[in-house]
């Protein structure tokens, strides 16, 4: 099986965890306690398969000046692409009770927090993608981390759709496609930097790495403090030396 294909699949399977939060969320009342624990959680994981995997791997095999440059480049365009979705409705997007804008709301919030998922989304299947063209296999813990930290964000967003009446083909018409769009990006990552010059994949993989960075300290964990406050870090601390372990031992 070509290399990108297999890329475009680990992408469809780390979005695909999306769908299973949204559909526990629908079909299931999930205390907001334990989707928050399990968001701190996420979040300690993803910490810790960027300082161990992305930014370790990439600096590494690109060198110091190109992971730097591609990793406040990767922060700089997620936040100002946060923004520009957080005037329009998408702020609050990953939680799961009413502070989620509503259409009645703000007109457009919909598509902006569709659009806000995407956004969080991308960055980590084009990471997912590139971690192949290493020659050694996927990046488990990468993919472990993109997992872990996607069911509680699908579950937690589609329950604040669900309270604000947003259908259920609305609901998982935005998961799929955002499962669909990762499993392109991972495809996309692998098949036009198969071959590229170390500092090439080196840059882009720090600028996804910089955008999941930035994404989990500006939703992330804001939003698992809501509920689990002075816990939230002992839970991210837990998820992160799981992480570790995972990676020391694949």
């Amino acid at each position: 099986m070509a290399l990108w294909v297999q890329a475009g699949l680990w992408g469809l399977l780390g979005g695909g965890a999306l769908i299973v939060g949204a559909l526990v969320a629908w079909f299931a009342k999930v205390p907001r306690t334990v989707v928050a624990s399990v968001m701190a959680f996420g979040a300690g994981v993803l910490i810790s398969a960027l300082a161990f995997d992305l930014v370790d791997d990439a600096e590494k095999t690109g060198g110091l000046v190109p992971t730097v440059v591609g990793f406040l480049a990767g922060a700089i365009a997620y936040v100002a692409g946060n923004l520009v979705l957080a005037k329009r409705g998408a702020s609050r997007r990953k939680s799961p009770g009413s502070e989620q804008v509503s259409e009645d709301e703000q007109a457009g919030s919909g598509t902006a927090i569709a659009l806000g998922a995407l956004l969080d989304g991308i960055p980590e299947s084009t990471a997912l993608g590139l971690s192949l063209l290493s020659g050694q296999g996927v990046g488990v813990a990468v993919l472990a981390a993109i997992v872990i930290s996607n069911v509680p964000e699908g579950l937690s967003s589609a329950a604040g759709m669900k309270h604000n009446g947003r259908s259920a083909r609305y609901v998982f018409g935005v998961w799929t496609s955002i499962a669909v769009a990762c499993g392109i990006a991972g495809a996309l990552g692998c098949l036009l930097l198969d071959g590229a010059a170390p500092e090439t994949i080196a840059t882009i993989t720090s600028v996804a790495a910089g955008a999941i960075l930035a994404m989990v300290a500006d939703t992330m964990i804001p939003e698992a403090f809501q509920r689990t406050q002075v816990y939230t870090g002992l839970i991210a601390t837990l998820g992160f030396i799981v992480a570790f372990a995972i990676s020391r031992a694949a």
